[in-house]
């Protein structure tokens, strides 16, 4: 018989369970504590170098030898090797201070002479773009923060003129440039307000377009174009604070849910030294029509803008006179499902061309396109996805993308002639399957290669192109290597499994250490299942892979399979076919997998359990609900219950708009067969959640009660999706979710 809990009686239970007491002695073996409390696992990284633009090298941050908590910027010639400190740690101590800046991020000039410092940042909804900037001159060492008097750790997005001469950036939503020899500033616009945004984005352009820095200097520096955001009108979120006061706290946000009011959004240029906003004249009802991308069209005239239709099945790319504010469409792409925004455009030929990114051949490929418009060619063709671009050398005239066309669990870097012809290149190494990233020197001679496995931490490496020889390492992550290799692990494969109909779905399983076949296992899947996520990857996990692996350590097989709709390279059907049927075709292919692997004779059938956050929060109710034969527990983490619930731009693209009862929206939400429960559920959110709204949980929780479900709900006070904010946060999460396992579903194998 299966066991039922109610809400808040097994979390006194579970979640005052204390986390394990120590670290473990044995090297081998892991703990929660080991992995969200110990330094086992820092893994390092190479994100702060940068491609220096004059091709002399690339910059990056190591710590300082001479000033204590300091960072060294330096300069690597890739040929020789050769080491230079740019600018030492002593010179980014402010005048009246004894430490230098923490640099979180930095910009060099054009002509590598000034040194744009981003520093003490703040977060805003997912990512830390607010903060202080300050510019350093390379030939006098004057090191000034920008901003005059303004308040601290409040400027966005700063970015220097081409020349060099200014700054801009935003400041309560409005657009001010600063010289910088004189530390003169001018506004440039004045409307900015709560609800009227100049040069930022509004909470869900920024969540699901990922806009965020909405102004463009022009390439002769005497223009600045911009995204003005209008949020009257869009409905109102109230995130509450019970917690940091004696009376709650309120956030606001315009969070225009599916089927409501968007802002009104448009794109308009000025002056850079002030005056009146060109709009541009695009046609359509602003709160309508999205705006995802606008940039200057490889010169100082014209801005290149994508315009999406609500449904987000049509792309207009359209050609924008900055003077009079005309548009011309010289493209239009169109499709069945939806589309997604093109982040590979880049400009040939003196702006006479562009590239462009396509499904129109059934899969995602590289075109050639014209500015006056006109039929696209293919640079890339073949049964293939085209996984991202990763650099585009007009001068040799080679594109080089990620791909993976026979493997779609893995990666790797290939080149193609522009103009298609002849066969792709492919550049990453034949003996090192897995995945591969680069980021790719401005003369294409160069990349920062980082490489790795399922079950191993990655390594980043200076390497030649296109022969990819390794020049050096760059991040060896030795010492992680090495503990993460004297853990104690089962197999881990990659395999395919058939869930009728002749699709096979991917995925990967890890096996406990002392695993025996002759015995039954427990399985617990980890699921995603969205459009926005692909789990079955042969890529290092990080925490969860460990968290994974110290589950198989106790006793669990731990299994994740990719359904149709993810973000697969396998194709343009592969990934649409779930329009309008996300939690339909997910919960469907999920449990068919589910229930072909409970056939497996080592696995037993009657432990299987599941897992997930936000969207796979989603797809674990769902599953739950709708096949409640096939899963004994399931633990669903930030979940979207009710998709009416959630915003525009993401719903809407997925599943259309909302039509009344009966719809695309009922058949797909998760709430709506909350009566079919019958296995353990554990349902964990963030009140803070500014993203998914603990809403929706609360709506889940009066069904399950209407319908006489008992369940389990561990709320976390004021913490937002990633539920990570406060001392101990992650650790408790994983106590907690480990804790509901193993209480609900015990751990290890059964005979026969």
């Amino acid at each position: 018989m299966k066991r039922y809990f109610i809400s808040y009686a097994l979390l006194l239970i579970a979640c005052v369970v204390a986390p394990q007491a120590a670290l473990s002695q044995d090297p081998s073996q892991l703990t929660l504590d080991r992995i969200y409390a110990s330094t086992d696992f820092l893994e390092g990284s190479f994100d702060l170098a940068r491609w220096l633009s004059d091709g002399s090298g690339y910059a990056t941050l190591e710590p300082s030898f001479r000033v204590r908590g300091g960072d060294d910027i330096v300069r690597y010639d890739p040929e020789t090797g050769y080491r230079e400190v740019m600018v030492p740690a002593r010179r980014l101590v402010p005048v009246g201070r004894f430490r230098p800046l923490a640099v979180s991020d930095y910009e060099w000039s054009a002509d590598g002479r000034k040194l744009l410092i981003f520093t003490n940042t703040r977060r805003v909804w997912r990512d830390e773009t607010r903060g202080d900037y300050w510019v350093l001159d390379l030939d006098t060492w004057n090191l000034r923060r920008l901003g005059g008097d303004f308040d601290e750790a409040r400027l966005m997005f700063a970015k220097f003129s081409p020349d060099a001469s200014r700054v801009g950036y935003v400041y309560y939503n409005n657009i001010y440039v600063e010289d910088i020899a004189s530390g003169e500033i001018t506004q440039l616009t004045h409307d900015g307000a709560e609800k009227l945004i100049n040069g930022t984005s509004d909470w869900v352009y920024e969540e699901e377009f990922d806009l965020r820095d909405c102004f463009r200097w022009s390439p002769d520096g005497k223009h600045i174009a911009y995204w003005q955001f209008d949020s009257e009108g869009v409905d109102e979120f109230y995130l509450i604070n019970n917690t940091d006061s004696l009376y709650p706290k309120i956030t606001t946000i315009p969070y225009p849910k599916a089927g409501t009011t968007n802002s009104a959004v448009r794109v308009g240029v000025l002056s850079a030294s002030g005056g009146p906003t060109r709009w541009i004249e695009i046609e359509g009802d602003p709160r309508d029509n999205y705006i995802p991308r606008m940039e200057w069209a490889a010169n100082s005239d014209e801005l290149i803008i994508q315009r999406m239709n609500r449904l987000q099945n049509t792309n207009h790319l359209l050609l924008a006179d900055a003077k009079t504010g005309a548009v011309r469409e010289i493209l239009t792409e169109t499709d069945q499902a939806w589309l997604d925004v093109v982040d590979d455009l880049v400009w040939l030929d003196d702006g006479e061309h562009f590239t462009w990114v396509s499904e129109r051949d059934g899969w995602r490929h590289l075109y050639v396109g014209s500015r006056s418009g006109g039929r696209l060619q293919l640079a890339t063709p073949g049964e293939f996805d085209v996984d991202s671009v990763a650099h585009v050398d007009e001068r040799t005239g080679w594109v080089y993308y990620i791909a993976s066309p026979e493997n779609p669990t893995q990666r790797y870097l290939y080149r193609q002639r522009l103009d298609g012809s002849g066969r792709p290149e492919r550049l990453s190494p034949v003996d090192q399957p897995g995945t591969h990233g680069y980021r790719i020197s401005a003369d294409g001679l160069w990349a920062f290669h980082t490489y790795s496995r399922f079950g191993v931490p990655p390594v980043t490496e200076l390497v030649r192109l296109p022969g990819h020889e390794v020049d050096r390492t760059l991040v060896a992550n030795a010492e992680l290597r090495q503990t993460v290799e004297g853990l104690g692990r089962g197999e881990a494969r990659f395999f395919r499994v058939g869930i009728g109909g002749g699709i096979e779905l991917d995925g990967y399983e890890m096996r406990p250490p002392d695993f025996d076949p002759s015995k039954k296992y427990p399985v617990l899947f980890y699921v995603y299942g969205e459009p926005w996520g692909q789990t079955a990857r042969d890529t290092w996990g990080g925490l969860r892979y460990l968290w994974h692996l110290m589950l198989t350590q106790k006793g669990y097989i731990v299994i994740s399979v990719d359904n149709r709709g993810t973000p697969s390279p396998r194709g343009r059907d592969w990934r649409k076919v779930v329009y309008k049927k996300i939690g339909i075709i997910a919960s469907s292919d999920q449990s068919a997998a589910a229930r072909a692997i409970g056939r497996w004779p080592y696995v037993d059938e009657e432990r299987i359990g599941i897992w997930g956050w936000s969207g796979g929060g989603s797809q674990t109710l769902n599953v739950m609900f709708r096949y409640p034969d096939v899963y004994d527990t399931g633990m669903a983490v930030a979940p979207v219950p009710d998709i009416r619930l959630y915003d525009t731009i993401y719903q809407e693209r997925y599943s259309g708009l909302p039509e009344g009862r009966g719809d695309a929206y009922d058949q797909n939400s998760p709430v709506t067969f909350a009566h079919r429960l019958e296995g353990n559920l554990l349902i964990v959110h963030g009140t803070g959640d500014d993203n998914v709204h603990y809403q929706g949980t609360e709506r889940l929780i009066n069904a399950l009660i209407a319908a006489g479900k008992q369940f389990t709900v561990m709320p976390y006070p004021n913490r937002s999706h990633g539920i990570r904010e406060g001392r101990g946060t992650t650790l408790h999460v994983y106590t907690l979710l480990t804790s509901y396992l193993m209480e609900n579903m015990p751990p290890g194998p059964r005979g026969h």
